[in-house]
């Protein structure tokens, strides 16, 4: 019997169980007929589906993010900080992940994206809920972008807390403080949905650990983590700008933005200032 004649590997002769119909499947444990089923393209445009998998996708990514970044926060305001290193580099990763997918999206000419666009409507990636969160978590408070979640009681509720909860960097602060480090008190209680606001003080706080890593490693750590974390978010949102630039041009944003132009108001946001800030007298 030639190679070609002879029959297939059955994993059932080694053990492997190939009837599903009486216990859980692979698919029925990631529920794949709701995810696979999920996608519903408006247009008659075979490209829609890239542009629905995309962001579907990021969603899922996303989700995945923000489990990690409260986590994260609660085991900063714990006090626990080996285990919130782990969910933060997990947080990292994720947005590196994130940076490359746009790739995929950057293979859409500005003519295929242009045959679905009308189909779209007003709906925007600024309007997605669990993105407003992670910069809400992430310190970008900003009031203005609770509207687009009005219509939805319980999205709004839960844009909302995060809103008005400290960000990962208050509590950051609020360690250092606990930790003997002189964080100005207007810095450890103030009104958390207001946009953060540089000071010297708490540069000079980060300058300690930095100029003491030894004795400060674990805050050293978190400082380096959050700056991982910063450096990753900002090739997010470039990358972000770059292909929605390469795509649409200067048009304005399905959502009524100014598209590339609110875009790249967005990369001059500073999520961690101080961290930045102190190297230069390092």
């Amino acid at each position: 019997m030639s190679d070609h004649q002879k029959p297939g590997y059955d994993p059932s002769k080694d053990g492997a169980q190939t009837d599903f119909s009486a216990s859980m499947s692979y698919g029925d444990y990631l529920a794949l007929d709701a995810v696979l089923n999920a996608q519903h393209p408006l247009s008659p445009d075979p490209n829609e589906l890239l542009f629905i998998v995309q962001h579907q996708t990021s969603e899922l990514w996303m989700k995945l993010m923000l489990q990690e970044l409260r986590t994260a926060i609660d085991y900063v305001v714990g006090d626990d900080l080996p285990p919130a290193f782990k969910g933060l580099a997990r947080v990292s990763r994720i947005m590196e992940h994130l940076v490359e997918a746009w790739d995929v999206l950057a293979t859409m000419t500005p003519p295929e994206y242009s045959a679905l666009r009308p189909y779209l409507g007003a709906s925007s990636g600024f309007q997605s809920w669990q993105y407003r969160c992670i910069e809400f978590a992430l310190g970008n408070k900003n009031a203005a972008m609770l509207r687009p979640h009005a219509h939805r009681e319980d999205l709004l509720e839960t844009v909302q807390a995060q809103y008005e909860a400290p960000s990962l960097y208050d509590e950051a602060l609020r360690l250092l403080a606990r930790r003997g480090l002189d964080v100005p008190e207007s810095h450890c209680e103030r009104d958390w949905t207001r946009p953060y606001e540089a000071g010297e003080g708490v540069k000079a706080a980060w300058l300690e650990v930095y100029r003491n890593s030894r004795e400060h490693w674990e805050l050293y750590q978190l400082a380096e983590k959050l700056v991982d974390i910063e450096d990753m978010f900002r090739l997010w949102r470039f990358r972000h700008v770059t292909t929605v630039e390469r795509i649409i041009g200067f048009k304005r944003g399905t959502g009524g933005t100014s598209g590339v132009a609110y875009l790249r108001k967005m990369l001059d946001v500073v999520l961690f200032p101080e961290l930045w800030q102190l190297r230069t007298e390092l």
